[in-house]
């Protein structure tokens, strides 16, 4: 697996300079990924409830809000 999980404290303790520096990187590949996704869902199609029957209709939908997202971060 690629999970990579932020230093915890030790109980009693302070996290060291290198782990609060590890944790700091971390983080900040964490907020890009949660942004996009959250850039995704603003196209409601992606959120809503699917009721339809057409075969792979789903997966043109996110295909759709993912480009036009990324479309939105090159022009802006």
């Amino acid at each position: 697996m690629n999970i990579k999980i932020p230093t915890k404290k030790p109980r009693k303790k302070e996290l060291t300079y290198k782990e609060k520096q590890s944790n700091t990187e971390k983080s900040r590949v964490r907020v890009k990924c949660e942004h996009t996704i959250s850039g995704v869902k603003r196209y409601n199609a992606t959120t809503a409830i699917y009721r339809n029957r057409i075969k792979d209709l789903d997966d043109r939908f996110m295909l759709t809000a993912v480009g036009l997202w990324n479309f939105y971060l090159m022009v802006a």
